[in-house]
């Protein structure tokens, strides 16, 4: 089975494609030629997946799958969120800015609690050769959502992963997403579960076939 994976952010795909293996054949926007400025305009990480998802079915007409993840702070009422990706502003995603304004936002606050949130659409088409539009029953639309609660903690630690991971410190772990490495990160992370609820559905749409 190959999929469209909405995205050309390489530790993503890394992170994906480690997760899924070889049953399922993961495509970048790259590798179909999209080059476009894709709109995440939505006010919600499920919007925004959505949003994504429908932009490149609508242009390439291939089953693919979008997602949008978010650092939710209790302390901050949920914030960064959305904007994780772009919170000290800026077109950029600039983790050292990001990563410096979260923790100046939170100060002294002893109240750390976090989550990573990460949302997955899925747009199926159940006949590969199925040119059809999204408006044909032969579109499958499933959603799919991962969560891993943990703790801001007070300095950066560690080198590994990318944005929000020096700062992280998973629940049942003492070290950060950036100090735990690949392996572990992609079984435990908000993006690995999500990521391991589509797999599933995949490989039952796939033994059906």
């Amino acid at each position: 089975m190959r999929i469209v994976f909405a995205t050309n952010n390489q530790h993503k795909l890394s992170e994906i494609r480690q997760i899924l293996g070889e049953q399922i054949e993961i495509l970048s926007l790259n590798d179909i030629g999209c080059h476009d400025d894709i709109p995440e305009t939505a006010p919600t990480l499920e919007g925004n997946a959505w949003q994504k998802a429908q932009y490149i079915y609508d242009h390439y007409h291939l089953s693919c799958f979008a997602d949008d993840t978010g650092l939710e702070v209790d302390a901050l009422n949920g914030a960064p969120g959305v904007f994780s990706a772009r919170y000290a502003g800026g077109e950029g995603h600039d983790s050292e800015a990001n990563m410096k304004k979260l923790l100046q936002e939170l100060g002294e606050n002893n109240n750390r609690k976090a989550r990573f949130r990460t949302v997955i659409a899925l747009l199926l088409k159940m006949d590969d050769n199925d040119d059809s539009t999204a408006a044909t029953p032969s579109l499958i639309r499933q959603q799919f959502e991962g969560i891993a609660p943990g703790t801001i903690i007070r300095e950066r630690r560690g080198t590994a992963g990318f944005g929000y991971d020096p700062i992280f410190q998973p629940d049942d772990y003492d070290q950060t997403f950036a100090q735990l490495g690949l392996d572990i990160k992609n079984q435990i992370s908000h993006r690995a579960k999500a990521t391991q609820k589509l797999a599933e559905y995949l490989k039952e749409m796939k033994d059906e076939k």
